[in-house]
């Protein structure tokens, strides 16, 4: 079992983390006043000191636990230590992202440091502070007290000898509507909104007063929801019934940033950091070679055929020199090409894609001198060996990328899931929107989706939006057994196609894109569109007539309702196809 020490951003996406694993754990807030919904969590309200955490792990078969509390509570910091080490429990900390340091702000270890020549002060630093700055007061400067507009926050104040013209509250947005000659913020990292408080001060004029986050000492540390899965599995490996990859993408980049420590420190780490996409860094092993550095494909539990191939780098400044830096991707052995249209980058072009080229970019800028410095262009050849004969094995050669595999990932973590696994989450997510009491439930295919949908349902809570992956016809039939009575259902045109031939589950190991059947609906909607080149369906987006193209979308729609419509016979269903663009097209 592992406890989750929350209440904050950090606490919510940690529980979001643990959901996907569908086993229990348990959630602690102090107060209990953080809006969460736990899917497979029990949450326990109240604080809870060094012997009570004790007593807590004993007594429900603790085996690890998450501190993803807010920094600077180091009370309860030091009790989680002390309570996990007379446990021989372990402790993953779930840390913050922060910005980098800004020389033009003033940094401050305690409050008695605030400067003393400030005349009045804004204080946006918690209302557990306001004790604390009274003597600040008592020195004649004038402070005034932004804290969150609860009851429970109100009355502490007042308890510490705030008075009412002293308090101000946190409204929507980061605007500061109060007189005062400086601020003083917390280092709250970005979950705490410390960029926009800043941003917000510098607009003002005001003088920043920072007072810096207390330095924590864990043995693992993560910053990012991929990272703590990673580390979950680790430490607790039954708890997740599948366990995570990495994604060729990010195998190459560590590969990348191994070889660019080797060449320009001369060091050669066993595990470097990779900084993901969505800005948190894993710690990922790496291997060197004589000319290159390499990382060995990890795929978890996901049935992948690359698992276990070497994603070799080599790296070499190149003419010619350009400002800023450029860098040439090049596919060496077992990389393939792309021969058609419709990828990323033409034809001709190596099979790296965008999110990998941007990912190894952005990881050797953060190594590599600036440009000012040193003005080069960098040639950064990723060579696979056996990809050759391991991508005959994939959906490559059909989709025109020849030679070998093509190097991918968005977000740089491959996380596999049983089909049983997926749908029972499916299940108690859809249990979750029915209870929550919205008269709309919205099904989607992911993020990408989802973030396009919601631009209609503004006044639907979050709970109303469900995630099918590629599951369609169970999440309808779901529906359909728990009474919902309106569904939309969501649908980008790579889906949409083959749901349109009846493919209620459009995983590309039971469908694959059927150009016979689109060219059926081309004509259905008099389209003159030559598909015989085409290697996936969004280059339809392209090709089709405006004129032509609503019409289109009309066919495609009408053949998915003809499917899908009968699995929800007693709901009214609403039927979306979202463009790459996030246009939205109904019947």
């Amino acid at each position: 079992m592992i406890l989750v020490f929350g209440g904050t951003t950090e606490g919510r996406k940690a529980a979001e983390v643990l959901d996907e694993a569908g086993s229990p754990y348990y959630y602690s807030t102090k107060t209990g006043e953080q809006d969460i919904v736990l899917k497979h969590g029990v949450r326990i309200d109240g604080a809870l000191d060094d012997k009570a955490i004790t007593a807590f792990c004993r007594e429900h078969d603790i085996r690890l636990i998450v501190d993803a509390a807010h920094p600077f509570a180091v009370a309860l910091h030091q009790n989680i230590n002390h309570a996990a080490a007379k446990s021989g429990i372990e402790v993953i900390r779930y840390e913050r992202l922060y910005p980098p340091y800004d020389p033009t702000l003033t940094w401050i270890n305690d409050y008695a440091d605030v400067p003393r020549d400030i005349r009045s002060l804004l204080a946006t630093t918690g209302v557990q502070s306001i004790s604390k700055l009274k003597p600040l007061e008592a020195q004649g400067m004038r402070i005034t007290y932004r804290i969150l507009p609860r009851e429970s926050s109100i009355l502490l104040a007042k308890q510490q000898g705030a008075t009412d013209d002293q308090l101000c509250y946190y409204q929507d947005g980061e605007t500061i509507d109060v007189d005062a000659d400086a601020i003083l913020l917390k280092e709250s990292g970005e979950s705490g909104g410390f960029s926009q408080k800043v941003a917000a001060a510098k607009a003002r004029g005001l003088r920043i007063i920072v007072l810096k986050r207390p330095e924590l000492s864990f043995d693992y540390t993560v910053n990012g929801p991929y990272g703590l899965r990673k580390m979950v599995e680790r430490l607790l490996a039954t708890f997740f019934p599948l366990h995570s990859g990495l994604t060729t993408g990010t195998c190459a980049t560590a590969a990348a940033v191994a070889e660019a420590l080797r060449m320009l420190k001369n060091e050669m780490p066993q595990k470097v950091p990779v900084v993901l996409p969505d800005d948190e860094t894993i710690l990922v092993p790496v291997g060197y070679g004589e000319g290159y550095a390499y990382c060995v494909k990890e795929a978890g539990d996901d049935p992948d055929v690359t698992n276990g191939l070497q994603i070799r780098v080599a790296l070499k400044p190149t003419l010619p020199f350009s400002k800023p830096r450029r860098f040439i991707f090049q596919a060496g052995e077992g990389v393939g090409t792309f021969t058609l249209p419709g990828f990323d980058y033409p034809p001709g072009s190596p099979a790296i894609n965008k999110g990998p080229r941007e990912m190894i970019e952005r990881n050797l800028q953060a190594i590599l001198p600036p440009s000012s410095t040193l003005v080069l262009s960098l040639k950064v050849t990723i060579s696979v060996p056996g990809g050759t004969e391991i991508a005959k094995k994939t959906f490559n050669p059909r989709l025109g990328i020849q030679g070998g595999i093509s190097i991918i990932g968005v977000s740089g973590i491959v996380k596999p899931f049983s089909e049983e696994a997926f749908i029972d989450s499916i299940r108690k997510c859809m249990q979750v929107a029915k209870a929550s009491g919205t008269e709309r439930v919205v099904i989607n295919s992911g993020g990408k989706s989802e973030r396009y949908v919601k631009a209609l349902y503004p006044a639907l809570p979050q709970q109303a939006f469900v995630e099918y992956g590629n599951y369609i016809g169970e999440t309808l039939k779901i529906a359909h057994d728990m009474g919902i009575k309106n569904v939309t259902l969501g649908v980008m045109l790579g889906k949409a196609v083959k749901l349109a031939e009846g493919h209620l589950d459009t995983h590309s190991r039971r469908a694959t894109m059927n150009k016979d059947f689109i060219r059926q609906m081309l004509e259905e909607a008099d389209c003159r569109v030559d598909t015989e080149h085409i290697t996936l369906a969004r280059e339809l987006w392209e090709m089709i007539p405006k004129e032509k193209l609503e019409g289109f979308c009309r066919v495609v729609l009408a053949h998915c309702r003809r499917h899908c419509q009968p699995l929800v016979p007693n709901a009214e269903l609403t039927l979306l196809l979202i463009a790459d663009d996030g246009t939205i097209h109904s019947l």
